[in-house]
């Protein structure tokens, strides 16, 4: 399965554009928008298509908007606020004044209560952690045969400095009843039809991971306010999960005697069948299993696929992430796959971090190379060349591969 960007025409995508995802891009309000002509695009973006507070993200759909940073713009140790990439699944809310927000705790809770951001920092530890989210479609674009939705390639992920307060203390003081199974989760997003009665998503957890110390209502992104794009004034992180657990725009924890059965829980959504299939194969609904921990995965972040060099020695680095594990390897091959060499890599930041790597590769001689990495967690789990296929793209994570030329 060799890794392919899908092409995208910008300015086609552009004259298409909605006007809430034109004024997401220049960053205001476009108070004349119903004078500007049919195909005309403004001038702010029409050579170099940006979102305001955001930089270098590549725009895969507009409504609604979802964009993903290429692996070499997410070389950070720490993603950046701009270089985190954006997962919508409705329409952002107008207003996210932190100062008005409410998150309401409710379902089988002994107490019931609504607090305001400054209630969560005045009641609750605060606490700030570097936490993996990432799409659980990251890598559909290189399924065949290809899978509906959008065609991630590989920047669907992003390790931030979050700052909130730990899910499992707001419960505690709601007190959790004995029967609890499950948390719902609620946004202020509405959803694309315009219908107040219909929600574009609302996911959950069981109860178990609800309440480890890692899964956080954060009201910070890296020491500053949230991204719009990405859920401000109040979002959940889930780390190690699908960034679809992460409820952005979080207006309401519900607690639940069931699995969750909200928008995107049931049927096919975030699901994988529970057996291998072939590809192509359809697939029962009742066949499918919800996806719970992300896989091993590796990115390199340097050097960028499609270089040219003519240094034979080159420094190869990028960040590696298992789920709710920690990485205990990572092995880099530059003659596909032949020999391997083991990478340098750092502890995580903390638990739900990505880990850090680097090495150098020798190449012998001028030509094509492909530099592949492989990481391996802490359970034996390694990344593989090819994944079984499965009907909605989900958890792809082969080993990422960049092709470097030597002159």
């Amino acid at each position: 399965m060799i890794p392919r960007y899908p092409r995208s025409n910008r300015r086609a995508f552009l004259q298409g554009a909605s006007l809430a995802t034109l004024s997401a891009l220049v960053g205001a309000a476009i108070p004349f928008h119903r004078h500007l002509p049919r195909g005309f695009v403004p001038v702010v973006i029409a050579d170099d298509l940006t979102i305001a507070g955001k930089a270098g993200l590549s725009v895969l759909n507009d409504r609604p908007l979802n964009a993903e940073t290429p692996p070499a713009l997410l070389d950070d140790a720490i993603t950046p606020t701009h270089r985190h990439f954006i997962r919508n699944n409705g329409n952002p809310p107008a207003d996210t004044s932190a100062d008005a927000w409410r998150l309401a705790v409710d379902g089988l809770v002994k107490t019931p209560f609504d607090l305001s951001i400054d209630d969560l920092k005045q009641r609750f530890e605060v606490v700030r952690l570097a936490l993996v989210i990432e799409c659980g479609g990251n890598g559909r674009a290189f399924f065949d045969p290809p899978a509906r939705g959008n065609q991630w390639t590989y920047g669907a992920v992003g390790c931030s400095l979050w700052t909130g307060v730990r899910l499992k203390d707001v419960l505690a003081a709601a007190g959790v009843d004995d029967n609890v199974v499950y948390t719902a989760h609620y946004g202020a997003d509405t959803h694309l039809s315009g219908d107040p009665a219909r929600l574009p998503i609302s996911r959950g957890v069981p109860i178990a991971k609800a309440l480890t110390d890692g899964v956080l209502i954060a009201f910070e992104m890296n020491d500053g306010p949230l991204h719009p794009m990405n859920g401000a004034p109040l979002r959940l992180v889930v780390p190690g999960w699908p960034g679809s657990c992460s409820q952005k725009w979080l207006t309401r924890i519900q607690l639940r005697d069931i699995v969750h059965d909200g928008p995107k829980m049931t049927g096919k959504s975030y699901r994988v069948p529970n057996r291998p299939v072939a590809p192509g194969e359809k697939v029962d609904e009742q066949n499918f299993e919800i996806i719970e921990r992300m896989p091993v995965k590796s990115l390199i972040t340097s050097p960028a696929t499609g270089v040219e060099t003519n240094e034979s020695v080159v420094a190869v680095r990028g960040h590696a992430w298992s789920g709710d594990r920690a990485i205990a390897s990572v092995d880099v091959s530059f003659d596909f796959g032949a020999r391997w060499q083991r990478a340098q890599l750092d502890p995580p930041f903390n638990a739900g971090a990505w880990q850090n790597w680097r090495t150098t590769v020798r190449l012998p001689q001028a030509g094509y190379y492909e530099i592949w990495a492989r990481a391996t967690d802490t359970a034996g789990d390694a990344q593989p060349h090819a994944i079984d296929w499965n009907p909605k793209g989900y958890l792809n994570n082969t080993m990422h591969r960049v092709a470097v030329r030597l002159t």
